[in-house]
């Protein structure tokens, strides 16, 4: 591989859009313990432009120092092009997906042509499903499994000193809030599997959709507050956090669970304590082994991607945009020619 080159996005400085720039960058080698993917399409999320922007809502303390340039991402979906000779189970040609070294920041580099990846955070393609939809999957549907179902590692949890756990989801009452979005769409889908009656909060233009996905009721928050009219939730899934959580404690019951994906600005524990409310978060971590068997849910159809918009990956800046615009519907996916 020394000396090949390939196309990729790379910012030089943090900044907004327009530090997203498509250049020539040599194409990486294949280390012990890694497989490369040439890559077909590439999901976009949130830590992507948190990374570009340098975590500028993050303390100071707390933003990572990274060497530029930079090559941003963590979900792709392609072909195995090349096996480290100490790896099994991969072969060349198989079609695979996944969420690549997160979280370790700055290493993932995912938007480009061709990306190693550390074997344990490979799957097989779920079959049946494209790349586009499969590269929209890993990071929004991860975040949701470990959130609500199985965490699935050990790493410690930077932003609480206790483990997150999950909580029973059959006949409970979930709330997901966000939930058309990237992450939001999974939850529904996923509580609704694990039997619960789901209650969806999103723009009234989603109602149509969330259904579909199996939401049993759904609150258009721009003409009802939500926490108007929920009450007695056993889990509130909110895919946005920050703040603005706080308001879904008079949801719950007590005994009930506030699930912020964002903690950060959530200042309300002893209110929470004392209504019996345990408020906690997740670290979503890569983990090849969790894809590989959510693969077949999502060959299956009882989980799918929804897909808001595609951009080729010269395109990298447009898709930032549209991701800053908000009220994206499913997940913003890279394809790669």
């Amino acid at each position: 591989m020394i000396g090949k080159t390939m196309k990729a996005i790379r910012i030089h400085e943090f900044g907004g859009p327009e530090v997203l720039k498509y250049e020539d960058v040599p194409m990486p080698e294949v280390k012990p313990g890694e497989v490369l993917v040439r890559v077909k399409a590439i999901g976009i999320n949130p830590p992507d432009w948190y990374l570009r922007d340098g975590y500028k809502a993050l303390p100071p303390e707390w933003r990572p120092q990274v060497p530029f340039p930079l090559i941003l991402g963590t979900d792709i979906s392609g072909v195995v092009e090349a096996v480290s000779d100490d790896v099994q189970g991969f072969a060349v040609g198989d079609e695979v997906y996944s969420m690549v070294r997160f979280f370790s920041v700055g290493e993932s580099r995912a938007y480009a042509q061709y990306v190693s990846v550390p074997v344990q955070d490979l799957a097989l393609k779920p079959r049946g499903t494209d790349h586009i939809q499969a590269a929209g999957a890993p990071m929004s549907l991860l975040t949701v499994w470990q959130f609500m179902v199985e965490v699935g590692h050990d790493a410690p949890n930077p932003l609480q000193p206790e483990r997150h756990e999950p909580v029973p989801l059959k006949d409970r009452r979930v709330v997901v809030n966000g939930a058309a979005g990237g992450v939001g769409h999974f939850a529904v889908q996923v509580a609704k599997l694990k039997g619960a009656y789901v209650i969806a909060i999103a723009s009234g233009r989603h109602e149509a959709l969330l259904r579909d996905l199996g939401a049993d009721q759904v609150i258009d928050y721009t003409r009802t507050p939500p926490e108007d009219v929920v009450r007695d939730a056993d889990l509130v899934l909110d895919t946005l956090g920050g703040a603005a959580s706080r308001r879904f404690l008079s949801t719950l019951k007590r005994g009930g669970a506030l699930f912020p994906v964002f903690p950060l600005g959530f200042n309300a524990d002893d209110e929470a304590e004392e209504l019996g409310i345990t408020v906690s978060t997740a670290q979503v971590r890569s983990s090849g082994a969790q894809l590989a068997r959510l693969a077949p849910l999502l060959a299956d159809g009882m989980l799918k991607t929804v897909i808001d918009s595609t951009y080729p990956l010269a395109a990298a800046r447009q898709a930032h945009e549209r991701a800053a615009k908000g009220h994206i519907q499913g997940k913003i996916v890279l394809t790669v020619d």
